[in-house]
């Protein structure tokens, strides 16, 4: 087994690992470090770093509950985020050494929870092999539907039609601030109300990350009349425009506001490589929630799987090359 250096994040790596995630070829701004310790209060912090002499390699982010290690279950997704030279002879040796790692420190069990392949600057499908090699479990698969900007935007005719509607109604989109309407009057009576939940951000958090990363969060909501109807909160990276929450009124059926949010970001964010609609799957992914899937689909959204893997740390002598 090659010589790497695995040891646990500390406060004083704090440039480091940011230095490090602006330059890596499969990492996106929730694993800044400022994005990851907002809800520090909520997870024990496992994050790990690994160094071939004093050269940083790779980093995963991450908490441990018990005897099991998860990429960071704050975040959308994670995985180990490596630099754009890593050769795969260098990943399938540093991955080895984060289960050896593990192993001598008494966890059993590493899940990661995987970046979709669409937020990756260039061509990056190691982890697909090492899973291979360690006899990975996949123990769940989430459908994205995604648009590709490499092909035509075309809505279907029901689509066109709510765009019609909305449009005659004089239903108009604009680049907002107005975070506590959304959240309080919109987005979470509906979260509540549908699905007896809240937000996963509180008001409070998402606008202090929306401070925090102006660039990268962004509002966007639908008004008739100065009337609040609908929303949408985009996070954005080099490669997609994802929809972290959308919602819409009571009445969004009726006014279609939702329909010409989704319109209105697909046109403004052209320029993204790709449009990521979420998650479409529910019950850990053994469920298809076919309206939804049907409503991202009638926008031309087609599927990108994300997944879930476990690892048994023992396995890490599978990982010899």
């Amino acid at each position: 087994m090659e010589k790497y250096t695995v040891r646990k994040y500390q406060e004083s790596d704090y440039l480091l690992w940011n230095d490090f995630i602006h330059q890596a070829k499969n990492a996106t701004f929730l694993f800044h470090r400022d994005f990851m310790e907002y809800h520090s209060n909520r997870f024990e912090d496992f994050s790990l770093m690994v160094f071939s002499d004093d050269k940083l390699m790779a980093v995963l982010p991450a908490n441990k509950k018990g005897k099991e290690v998860h990429s960071h279950q704050g975040l959308s997704y994670g995985g180990l985020v490596v630099k754009k030279t890593l050769r795969i002879k260098e990943y399938v040796s540093v991955f080895q050494s984060v289960l050896y790692f593990l192993n001598e420190n008494g966890f059993n069990v590493l899940n990661l929870k995987m970046l979709p392949k669409i937020y990756n600057q260039t061509i990056a499908e190691e982890i697909d092999y090492v899973s291979f090699l360690a006899y990975a479990e996949t123990y769940r698969s989430d459908v994205y539907l995604v648009i590709d900007n490499n092909e035509k935007y075309k809505p279907n005719r029901n689509r066109k039609r709510a765009l019609t509607l909305a449009e005659n109604l004089n239903i108009g989109v604009k680049e907002d601030g107005n975070y506590k309407d959304f959240w309080n009057s919109i987005l979470t009576p509906n979260l509540e109300n549908r699905f007896g939940v809240k937000p996963v951000h509180s008001l409070e958090e998402m606008e202090k990350l929306a401070l925090l990363f102006p660039k990268n969060i962004k509002l966007y909501n639908a008004y008739q009349d100065n009337e609040l109807k609908a929303g949408v909160v985009m996070f954005l990276t080099d490669t997609v425009a994802h929809f972290q929450y959308s919602s819409g009124g009571n009445d969004r059926t009726d006014t279609a506001a939702l329909d010409i949010l989704f319109d209105y970001i697909i046109r403004k964010y052209s320029d993204k490589k790709y449009v990521s609609f979420g998650s479409s799957s529910e019950n850990n992914g053994r469920v298809l929630n076919e309206g939804l899937a049907y409503w991202k689909e009638s926008f031309g959204a087609r599927t990108s799987v994300q997944n879930f893997i476990r690892f048994q740390t023992k396995n890490y002598p599978e990982l010899t090359i």
